[in-house]
């Protein structure tokens, strides 16, 4: 509780902070701060749901995540939390908060709609890098400027099927996201036990996160790399090490060719790897093989991604990047993650971090803590390799090291200089990394209502900018 207390001080200290320094000078480009977006209470169609959503999985979620079959619990999963996004979303109603939200100046369908730049998709990659920079002739709006030209090609792809528009664009978002919560799930029962990966279940689905994973592409590419790291994990684990192989590193090159950033999930593999059992490094080839597929397609048709990058980093600081102090947004980017992963996140990763410690502490004595899992149990409800079914014992280190892995991600990149501001979305892919720290905690239904409560106060009192 205490660690919560000192995280909710830490986003008080941003906003007084963040205001003050905008109201000075405006350096930081934003009216909620730390956040993106403005003050404005309101409801909307979404409400109810959103309220009624909450109460339902804060009253039944952790019972029945403990009870019902894996098979099943994994599309329950997917299905709850689609519909809280979308509940999310539709308080601001269907235009604001899902039709409208990739067709703004600064997104994706602003190349597709009116006019398409990309009807000649290899003659448009062998030509990206001439329209990064803003001083170049008809250069690209930010998303597409800041992100590899998969990004936008997800969209456009979707128009030529016949899905085009902002509407398709949104509901792909938010579906395709919210399976990012199975693929962490997947990933934790194999890694650390099917204990622990039930017990997280109800914190992946009610997160605050899924205020921004509507309908934001950052909720999209949290997916694709959270499957990359899901069949990994399955991978490493002995489940078809071939077959999983190749497909994650398929993915692991497609995330890299979403966004740079992502390619700091670098860090979240290497920790499935070592979590692995033996011999974990077996399916390493295929991970490589499918890994070049991605970047050598993208390369024989004309992009260069490091050109791009080079050229990005110029683009981001002709901009408000150029602008914004780092001296407020390193540490105010983390009031932001707190927003987005709420106190639940934050209480777990203490205990986490703590678990870790203690490891290191210990691993040149007892080096048993990593030892691989037994496969999960099939019964409903199953414990983990403790026999606990509490998240103790072996088991808790395994998840221990996931989690930390992905806040060493985060924090690489809010140091990188590359992250000030709109951290909300931008770090969704790791933040969901994170959210499995709550498996730790005790008496998870008032952990539940925080988070539930913190998602709805965040949606229902700001206007958020994505």
């Amino acid at each position: 509780m205490a660690v919560a207390v000192a995280a909710a001080l830490l986003v008080a200290t941003a906003a007084v902070v963040g205001y003050a320094i905008e109201h000075s000078d405006g350096t930081l480009f934003v009216s909620a701060a730390p956040l993106y977006g403005r003050w404005g209470p309101h409801v909307g169609p979404g409400t109810a749901a959103a309220i009624a959503l909450a109460a339902a999985v804060v009253t039944y979620g952790p019972s029945l995540a403990a009870r019902l079959p894996w098979r099943w619990l994994l599309p329950a999963t997917w299905g709850t939390g689609t519909a809280w996004t979308f509940s999310l979303a539709l308080i601001d109603g269907w235009q604001r908060g899902v039709a409208g939200r990739l067709t703004a100046r600064y997104e994706y369908l602003q190349v597709i709609s009116p006019v398409n730049r990309f009807h000649d998709i290899p003659a448009t990659l062998r030509d990206f890098t001439h329209h990064i920079l803003i001083h170049s002739p008809g250069h690209w709006p930010a998303h597409i400027a800041g992100h590899p030209p998969a990004a936008t090609l997800t969209f456009v792809y979707l128009d030529r099927i016949g899905l085009g528009g902002g509407a398709w664009a949104g509901v792909w978002c938010v579906t395709v996201g919210a399976t990012a919560a199975t693929a962490v799930l997947v990933s934790v029962r194999v890694l650390a036990g099917e204990a622990l990966a039930r017990r997280a279940a109800p914190f992946l689905v009610l997160a605050p996160a899924a205020v921004w994973m509507g309908t934001s592409a950052d909720g999209y590419f949290a997916a694709v790399a959270a499957w990359a790291v899901a069949l990994l994990s399955l991978a490493v684990t002995g489940h078809r090490p071939r077959t999983a192989g190749l497909a994650s590193g398929l993915l692991f090159g497609l995330t890299a060719y979403l966004s740079y950033g992502l390619t700091l999930f670098a860090v979240i593999a290497g920790a499935a790897v070592l979590l692995g059992s033996r011999p974990r490094l077996r399916p390493l080839p295929f991970v490589l093989a499918g890994l070049t597929v991605v970047p050598l397609v993208f390369t024989l048709l004309g992009f260069n991604w490091w050109e791009a990058y080079r050229l990005l980093v110029t683009r981001y600081y002709e901009g408000a990047g150029g602008v914004r102090p780092y001296g407020y947004w390193v540490w105010a980017n983390l009031a932001c993650t707190v927003l987005i992963a709420g106190p639940a996140t934050v209480a777990g990763l203490r205990r986490a971090g703590v678990t870790t410690v203690r490891l290191a502490a210990t691993a040149p004595r007892t080096p048993a803590p990593l030892t691989p899992l037994p496969a999960p149990a099939r019964r409903p409800g199953s414990t983990d390799a403790t026999g606990t079914g509490t998240g103790t014992g072996s088991a808790a280190p395994r998840l221990a090291v996931l989690v930390v892995a992905a806040l060493i991600a985060l924090l690489a990149a809010d140091l990188s200089g590359m992250s000030k501001a709109e951290t909300e979305r931008i770090w969704l892919p790791f933040v969901l990394w994170m959210l499995p720290a709550a498996a730790f905690l005790p008496r998870p239904r008032a952990w539940l209502i925080a988070q539930a409560t913190l998602a709805l106060l965040l949606n229902h009192l700001l206007m958020t900018g994505w």
